[in-house]
């Protein structure tokens, strides 16, 4: 078989890179100025109108996105260790060059193949492994607190789910198997077999660790989430916040979705669930937008930087 020259690759790699800077830049331009839902002048009028971008909100809520994501490369660097010890700044390439490049895929599952790309081929399979126990570990804090809300919420509010506790843990289960087709491929590759024992061989310690650093972004974004309620003036203490917003997060974990289209699933089951607290549909329309860009838009823009100065190495690196 003929096999393109080496520069020729380099060339389609580098066209590649490009390719998906410019999707993810156009896609954040066409998400701003073409959404019918809440378009770019309504939406101005009102973060202006609530002050989200006075210095101390500026400052607070871009904090709480530094944190979230730092909380995120930390989990990383602490999960992959037994593997790999990698410095702070490669981590923090692999994790926001990985979000580039997932955007564009369902449930970000992009993200495997792009962190294993960072990885020699005798650790790719490692590394895949690694990064389906750092997904794991955020979906169970997610199912725990999400849980925990949607019950204290469907016991205050009249919803028309008709969620009981049984059918509640039926839904949950159901929702860790979606998507369908990916279950029957994992099953025919035996990979789900191969994640179990290879998480049951893991150091526990780094595992906890990995777990702690979860639930402290989960808190930490579904603050940032609650502090914008406050900003856009919504009387609402943190405890009945929590309850709808980790309904809101487990509801939406049960959907495939790509990336790109966060702002959509969660921008429409957060409309019904706070609808029921008498909050307007524009107000959390709004909110979750900012939460989208600031949580997956400004992220994956600093991780543009990390994809278009990417270079595959001409020979395996040995581990």
């Amino acid at each position: 078989m003929y096999a393109l020259p080496y520069k020729t690759k380099q060339i389609f790699f580098v066209l590649i890179k490009l390719s998906l800077v410019i999707a993810v830049f156009c896609f954040i331009h066409f998400k701003l100025s073409d959404t019918k839902e809440l378009p770019l002048a309504d939406f101005l009028e009102l973060t202006f109108k609530h002050g989200v971008f006075s210095l101390t909100n500026v400052i607070s809520l871009l904090l709480l996105t530094i944190f979230n994501w730092f909380f995120e490369i930390l989990k990383w660097q602490a999960l992959v260790k037994p593997i790999k010890q990698i410095r702070f700044f490669e981590t923090i390439e692999q994790c926001l060059g990985s979000l580039t490049v997932s955007l564009f895929t369902p449930n970000r599952i992009g993200e495997y193949g792009a962190k294993a790309l960072f990885y020699s081929k005798t650790q790719i399979p490692k590394i895949v492994s690694i990064n389906g126990l750092h997904n794991i570990l955020q979906l169970s804090v997610t199912l725990i607190f999400g849980t925990i809300g949607l019950l204290c919420f469907t016991s205050i509010y009249p919803t028309n789910l008709n969620i009981t506790k049984p059918s509640l843990g039926f839904l949950i289960l159901i929702g860790l198997g979606i998507p369908g087709y990916l279950i029957v491929f994992i099953k025919k590759q035996n990979w789900l077999n191969e994640l179990l024992d290879f998480i049951k061989n893991y150091p526990k310690i780094t595992i906890a660790c990995g777990f702690g650093f979860s639930a402290i972004r989960y808190l930490i974004f579904s603050f940032q989430f609650y502090y914008l309620l406050l900003i856009f003036g919504v009387s609402i203490d943190y405890l009945d916040a929590m309850m709808v917003i980790s309904s809101l997060y487990l509801l939406a974990s049960a959907v495939p979705f790509m990336a790109i289209f966060d702002f959509v699933i969660k921008g429409s089951i957060a409309v019904y669930l706070f609808s029921f607290l008498q909050i307007e549909a524009i107000t959390i329309i709004c909110i979750t937008t900012l939460m989208w860009l600031l949580n997956f838009a400004l992220p994956s823009l600093v991780g543009s930087y990390f994809v278009l100065n990417f270079k595959t190495p001409k020979s395996p690196v040995s581990a």
